[in-house]
């Protein structure tokens, strides 16, 4: 049920609309080298094919997870017959192309600078990240957006009455069912396809009908989009924390469900929590570092699914929490300082002299004890001399931290 056509190509009109540089490129049959960008499913194999089609190219696939720099070298050797012997180009189209290492993408540049192959790499990967520089320099990245549930059930309606798809088995599909299918599918076309077979295939002969019921009983379950090492996995990490310092329980609620439904490791998840809790929280609330380290105990105690809960109960603690990153920007001042001024020796007043000599060098030398003083609080000098007067904690006037406010701003005699 692969689009052999451009027009029948379906949710890439920004590429391959009428008029766009790319559709015009490949009606043309001008070619260069390119890198598809796109969730699974979108239809990046498809369209290398189609393109291939369109420039009468010798078409070689080759897949980053099988392949090496070996076969790359017998691509080029077939990639000069054919260009000596019939006059065409060839295709090198790499599937995930994110896979191959620094040393193997480089093996392509001088193929690709040279024109003896025109690339065509497909990745589910941020190409800025995963491609080398000077390949991406040599490529135009294309763009290719997720299938949206109409373009899924456009597909699945070619698929029932195409001969080359479901058309013998005489299927009926209800509409309810082809609705749930594109819904769970999330815009990957194999994942759509194949949910479709199993219901039409689970179904009575001879008059093959698919209920929602059926479909549901079939396919059981959504087909999360998510890597835990790609991109996706640092999407929804970032759109988890920006919900909790925003203070939206039910967004940070939403981001934590697909992580942990798809498949993340909760324990990943809790050590964000922790982390965020000192961050973002601080000590406008102190008890939001202990809610976090106690949910992750809980979920290395009770493993999952039972420790979702307590996941769940730490982000809506930590998302309705005052928030101060006071704390994160006095440890980064701190931090600033320590590396970057001159290294000096700790004030002799605050070095303990247990012995006579250290005594008689002067250590511990005008200390002063802070339980001799009212309230605990004396006023003596603990940085060293070229920091003196400096100032890293800035509370802010929000839960506890305005209470730590009220007390800095005592000043001891």
């Amino acid at each position: 049920m692969r689009p052999g056509t451009l027009d029948e190509i379906l949710g890439q009109d920004h590429l391959l609309g009428k008029d766009k540089p790319l559709r015009r490129m490949i009606e043309k049959g001008e070619l260069h080298s390119m890198i598809f960008w796109g969730p699974p499913g979108s239809g990046k194999t498809t369209l290398a094919l189609v393109i291939a089609q369109y420039a009468k190219a010798h078409f070689v696939q080759f897949s980053a997870v099988t392949s090496g720099v070996a076969d790359i070298r017998e691509v080029i050797k077939r990639a000069e017959f054919e260009r000596r012997a019939h006059s065409r180009q060839t295709i090198l189209f790499v599937d995930e192309i994110h896979r191959f290492n620094k040393a193997q993408q480089d093996a392509f540049l001088p193929h690709v600078e040279s024109g003896r192959i025109v690339l065509i790499g497909a990745t589910t990967e941020n190409p800025s990240f995963e491609v080398i520089a000077p390949l991406l320099s040599r490529t135009r990245v294309y763009v290719l957006e997720q299938l949206k549930p109409e373009h899924l059930k456009q597909l699945m309606r070619r698929a029932i009455e195409s001969a080359q798809g479901l058309a013998a088995l005489k299927a009926r599909v209800a509409e309810d069912a082809l609705d749930y299918i594109s819904m769970i599918s999330q815009g990957d076309a194999r994942a759509a396809l194949t949910a479709l077979e199993l219901a039409v295939t689970a179904a009575e002969a001879p008059r093959r009908r698919v209920s929602l019921e059926l479909a549901k009983e079939v396919i059981q379950r959504k087909f999360l989009l998510y890597d835990k090492a790609g991109e996706q996995h640092y999407n929804l990490i970032s759109a988890l924390h920006k919900s909790l310092r925003d203070s939206d329980p039910d967004g940070a609620l939403y981001w934590l469900a697909r992580m942990l439904e798809a498949g993340e490791d909760p324990l990943y998840i809790a050590r964000r929590l922790v982390r965020f809790a000192s961050e973002d929280v601080g000590l406008a609330q102190p008890n939001a570092l202990l809610i976090a380290t106690a949910a992750k105990d809980a979920v290395h105690f009770i493993g999952m699914p039972e420790g979702n809960t307590a996941l769940a109960q730490a982000v809506v603690y930590l998302a309705l929490a005052p928030k101060s990153n006071a704390l994160y920007k006095a440890y980064e001042d701190a931090k600033k300082d320590a590396l970057e001024t001159e290294t000096e020796p700790v004030p002799l007043h605050l070095r303990n002299a247990p012995t006579g000599l250290m005594k008689g060098l002067g250590y511990g030398n005008g200390y002063k004890y802070a339980h001799d003083f009212p309230d605990a609080r004396v006023n003596q000098e603990h940085l060293p001399e070229r920091l003196r007067g400096r100032k890293y904690y800035h509370p802010t006037d929000r839960g506890f931290e305005a209470e730590l406010r009220k007390r800095r701003a005592l000043k001891p005699d």
